[in-house]
């Protein structure tokens, strides 16, 4: 509670992230302030499930990037929380680099492309768990389905925005994001989570 992190609440406060992203352009450092207090929390979170203990270190040089590029910046509330977490998101990736860890590789098979997204009940799973236990089970998942979760769930974009972040089609995030979270629901034993989804997705993996 209090952290802004379900999509819900992030999108509530666009109509102000988006003033406040102005007011910064126009080289008000309040401003920038408040934007900052706006976005840190969903970022922090999703870089927490992508590089753990260092997230705090990672946001700073993505904010430096994100302060020093803000100028180049076009769009709404919306576009700046999409826009900041493609920046957080290069910069976590060069952090693992650096690590020598590698990412791994997105496997989505073709099959399940088109399947249909997940209704809003998935998004209830994580919201009943506290955000230090749902970012440990988040960091068990495939990469692909972890991002996927974490930028419609922590972040609070919408599948099209998470799709440009992660460079992919918005099919394949919105069955990551599907996947992620069933699998999600199952560890946390809350059945009701898939009441709606009768059919089963493969999870052999």
């Amino acid at each position: 509670m209090g952290q802004g992190g379900e999509p819900r609440r992030a999108q509530a406060y666009d109509g102000e992230l988006g003033a406040a992203v102005a007011r910064a352009q126009q080289g008000d450092e309040t401003a920038f302030a408040v934007a900052y207090r706006i976005v840190q929390p969903g970022l922090l979170g999703y870089l927490r499930g992508i590089v753990g203990d260092d997230a705090e270190d990672v946001a700073s040089d993505a904010w430096l990037e994100i302060a020093r590029d803000l100028g180049r910046f076009k769009g709404d509330g919306a576009g700046f929380r999409g826009w900041s977490a493609t920046i957080a998101r290069h910069r976590a990736l060069d952090h693992l680099r650096r690590q020598k860890v590698r990412p791994r590789p997105t496997t989505l098979e073709q099959d399940v492309l088109d399947l249909p997204g997940p209704g809003s009940t998935h998004d209830e799973a994580l919201e009943s768990m506290s955000t230090e236990y749902a970012l440990e089970l988040v960091r068990g998942l495939p990469r692909d389905q972890a991002e996927a979760v974490l930028l419609r769930v922590v972040v609070g974009l919408d599948g099209p925005a998470a799709a440009r972040v992660l460079g992919k089609r918005p099919g394949a995030v919105r069955t990551a994001a599907y996947r992620g979270l069933k699998r999600l629901a199952g560890q946390l034993g809350a059945e009701g989570v898939t009441d709606d989804s009768p059919r089963t997705l493969g999870e052999s993996t």
